[in-house]
């Protein structure tokens, strides 16, 4: 091996040069220009690492020995690179020109049968601030609201969306509209959902149920809109007919079922010494459901369900909840409805 080419890379050592454009020169490429701009000429086997000078235009071989290259001056490298770039808008100019020719007799074979655009049938919305302000849009001339509320907090953080809940309720209420509501038995003597009907004025009416699904407000029977996540930063908007119909009809089902609570309410009757409320705790023991499932189901801590479940024990003189369950199904008080 001879000085000349001792420490040196042969061609196979170089790594794959990165593929990039003129407008964004590599570090090693811009450092070899630099130096053939410096010294006038250099070595063809020294801009082997950088193959994009010569493919972009910035070396080219020298006339008198093609053993060496010359820098071709920025100026007319800058040029000819900007004539290659008009160059090509010009014929995409030209190319968007002959594609509006050949379509324009479609386009006018097209609009003597389109349809005017409508809105989606599903729209998903994000953020809950904007939700509230599609609920305001969606209910500037509505008529009718169809509400199921789970139970939830009254977390202080919540109080501005309220708030803007009750003012649209009282315009819609105002327009001679009316709102239905259904929450669970748990909250009938709730003071937040008792100070909310108190405020309202109007054709609005409040129902319980033991267990009821999760939120849904249903506009107009024509739109309806349910969570699409857990924490219900998400929601869904839905306009397809055939699904609001079937909202619809099972919130007229439950609304049957349900008992008064606004603007007047009706007690539950006591069966047997056993009240409402124990009778659908003693339905989901009967299911085999745990504690925890039945207060989330039921809308209330678990150590509230806990003290049902021992009254309900101690009315039926039960020892154990295997003896609770089979109590239950003896005494027939899930046989009927008080």
């Amino acid at each position: 091996m001879t000085g000349e080419t001792y420490g040196k890379r042969t061609p196979t050592d170089l790594a794959p040069h990165p593929a990039h454009g003129p407008e964004e020169l590599c570090s090693e490429g811009t450092e070899i220009y630099v130096r053939a701009l410096r010294e006038g000429r250099l070595r063809t086997a020294d801009a082997r690492s950088a193959p994009c000078l010569a493919a972009h235009g910035f070396l080219r071989p020298a006339l008198d020995d093609v053993e060496w290259l010359e820098p071709v001056p920025p100026a007319v490298a800058l040029h000819k690179l900007l004539r290659s770039s008009e160059d090509r808008v010009a014929d995409e100019r030209r190319r968007s020109e002959r594609l509006a020719e050949s379509f324009e007799p479609l386009l006018r074979v097209s609009a003597q049968y389109d349809t005017p655009p409508t809105d989606p049938l599903i729209t998903v919305h994000s953020e809950k601030d904007h939700i509230s302000t599609v609920l305001d849009r969606s209910m500037t001339h509505a008529t009718e609201v169809l509400a199921i509320q789970p139970h939830n907090s009254y977390a202080p953080s919540k109080a501005r969306f309220r708030e803007a809940a009750l003012r649209r309720d009282q315009e819609l209420l105002d327009r001679g509209g009316r709102i239905r509501a259904l929450y669970q038995h748990t909250l009938r003597h709730a003071p937040p959902i008792l100070a909310r009907y108190e405020q309202l004025r109007g054709d609005v009416q409040a129902r319980t149920l033991d267990e009821v699904t999760e939120r849904l407000i249903i506009i107009d029977r024509s739109i309806a809109f349910v969570p699409a996540n857990s924490d219900r930063s998400l929601a869904l908007e839905v306009r397809q007919p055939a699904l609001v119909t079937y909202l619809t009809t099972t919130f007229d089902r439950l609304w049957h079922l349900a008992t008064p609570m606004h603007p007047q309410a009706v007690q539950q009757p006591t069966l047997n010494g056993i009240t409402p409320r124990q009778r659908a705790i003693a339905a989901l023991l009967v299911e085999g459901h745990t504690d925890t499932d039945i207060a989330d189901r039921l809308g209330m801590n678990v150590r509230t369900a806990r003290v049902h479940i021992a009254k309900l024990a101690a009315t039926l003189g039960s020892e154990s909840r295997a003896q609770l369950g089979y109590l239950i199904g003896q005494s027939g008080i899930l046989d009927r409805e008080g």
